[in-house]
């Protein structure tokens, strides 16, 4: 631990230095703000009607209660969070290819392993602030709104429930590492973000998305309209998908030819 206290203090200077912690924070912190503005025409459709809100002509479907609101945060952080959290990846493992710093990096006196799981921390743990972030944004606009139906009950599964799926959307994430390390900037790895969102969708339709890693999440937040992956099995291809992705990276980053 103190040799990788270094490296991981340089990382987390490189990373709050730049402009992605702010972008990443608005991007999610769109999440609660529009969760609290769709419960609250929910809540009372009229009102939103006369305000100009909505078109008269708008069919609201839907229930107003806090049930609802955590399964939207749920639904949001696993969908929503495939994409931000993959770009905070992307870019923590991608710029060093792209400011061409990657042979300065690798010529320091540190592993490259030790390197690579630095990197993995910084990225794990700004992922996990952001989803804390939207989850308590979230409550407190909720309680703004003046949602319905809340209990202890309630809320203690609403957050467990949350909570498990920004976990598994943010070990889902790792891959996304190697494939900006093997595709040397932000391209590629963008682009398996996108193909994995769309092939999630796609195979949660067909009533196999428990057994595909990036539709698990989605399917624990209930966006099929219930809990279709809540099985051991399906948590483990996730932890599984995850230890893949960082073994790869290592393995890439100790290995392959960086010139």
């Amino acid at each position: 631990m103190r040799k990788m206290a270094p490296v991981v203090s340089t990382e987390i200077n490189k990373f709050f230095r730049s402009k992605i912690p702010l972008l990443s924070l608005i991007a999610l912190g769109v999440v609660p703000i529009m969760g609290g503005f769709f419960m609250f025409i929910l809540k009372d459709p009229d009102l939103a009607q006369n305000l100009g809100l909505i078109s008269t002509k708008a069919n609201v479907m839907g229930s107003a209660d806090w049930p609802s609101f955590f399964g939207l945060l749920s639904q949001a952080i696993s969908i929503g969070g495939l994409i931000v959290f993959g770009f905070i990846m992307s870019w923590i493992f991608g710029r060093e290819y792209v400011d061409r710093t990657i042979n300065d990096l690798l010529a320091l006196p540190k592993s490259r392993g030790t390197i690579v799981v630095s990197k993995f921390f910084v990225a794990i743990m700004w992922s996990f602030i952001l989803s804390l972030f939207v989850l308590i944004s979230g409550i407190v606009t909720g309680k703004i709104v003046g949602i319905p139906l809340w209990s202890p009950d309630v809320v203690v599964h609403g957050i467990f429930i949350f909570i498990i799926c920004a976990v598994l959307t943010i070990f889902l994430s790792t891959p996304v590492a190697f494939f900006a390390s093997v595709g040397r900037g932000y391209l590629l790895p963008l682009g398996y973000v996108i193909f994995t969102l769309v092939l999630a969708q796609i195979i949660s339709l067909t009533g196999y998305g428990q057994y595909f890693p990036w539709s698990i999440s989605a399917l624990i937040a209930g966006v099929m309209g219930e809990n279709g992956a809540s099985s051991g099995l399906s948590i483990g291809i996730v932890f599984l998908t995850s230890v893949l992705g960082m073994v790869g990276t290592i393995l890439w980053w100790k290995y392959a030819d960086h010139d």
